[in-house]
Formats: structure tokens, C-alpha cells, sequence
């Protein structure tokens, strides 16, 4: 069973993991940010911080039970805003492209769900760091 052991041994990689949650973060970021354009009447910029705050909520408590399960563990809510203020540098990253290409590509701006996959894979690696460095440690 090859493929068996393959796919256990991803599953024990932090790293793939956390990219798996940050996949559904991403679908959880583009649902929100459609809800603030269509259903809450919000620009493309401005719904995206709505989004981030939906997307970044969910990630947290994914990767607090899923990808660093065994980490320590804080207040919740304490927790919760380290990890957010934690990610900035990555959202900054993942914005920054996020903007650039919603503003310079038409099909982007048409279709904001490309700008940010292609955001949020540019923030991925910062993001990584930062959660396993700052808020998910080794107890």
C-alpha cells in the first residue's frame, strides 16, 4: 500500500497541513469577500477586510486542532489575536498582490477569487512562520 503510506506521511507534515487549512481559508476569504461585494454593497477592497476577519478566524481555530494540536495553549481569545496580528505580514503580502492585481488585470477584477489565491499563496510561507514561531509552540 504505497499510496497508504504516502498519504500518512503527508498528513504528519506541519507545513502540508497548514496549507491544506490555508486552502480552506482561501474558499472561506472568497465566499466572504463575494457576501461584502454582492450581498453587503462593498468595494473589492474594503469587502477584503471583511473577508480576511472571516478567513482568518476560521484558519485560526483549523490549524489550533488540526495542524497544531499538540501546541500549548493560551486564552482563547488571546490566542486568537496573536495568531491574527501574527499574519499581518502575510496579509500585507497577500493584500499587496491581492490590490495590484484587482486594480492592473481585468479578468481579476471581474474575478476577485484569482487575486486572492494568488495572494494568499504569496503570504503562505510568512504565515507558516509566523503561527508555528509566535502562536502555536511546542508545550
Amino acid at each position: 500500500m504505497p499510496i497508504a503510506n504516502l498519504t500518512r506521511r503527508l498528513m504528519r507534515s506541519r507545513f502540508l497541513r497548514f496549507a491544506l487549512v490555508g486552502a480552506g481559508g482561501a474558499l472561506v476569504d472568497i465566499g466572504a469577500l463575494y457576501l461584502a461585494r454582492d450581498g453587503f454593497g462593498l468595494d473589492l477592497y474594503s469587502g477584503r477586510v471583511f473577508s480576511f476577519l472571516c478567513a482568518v478566524s476560521f484558519t485560526f481555530f483549523a490549524n489550533r486542532a488540526f495542524t497544531f494540536g499538540d501546541a500549548k495553549r493560551g486564552r482563547l481569545a488571546r490566542q486568537w489575536l496573536v495568531f491574527a496580528t501574527s499574519q499581518l505580514g502575510g496579509l500585507a503580502v497577500n493584500y499587496a498582490l491581492y490590490a495590484v492585481l484587482v486594480t492592473y488585470w481585468p479578468l481579476a477584477h471581474d474575478e476577485p477569487a484569482i487575486a486572492v489565491v494568488l495572494g494568499s499563496l504569496a503570504g503562505l510561507v510568512f504565515n507558516y512562520a509566523a503561527a508555528r514561531r509566535l502562536v502555536f509552540r511546542a508545550g
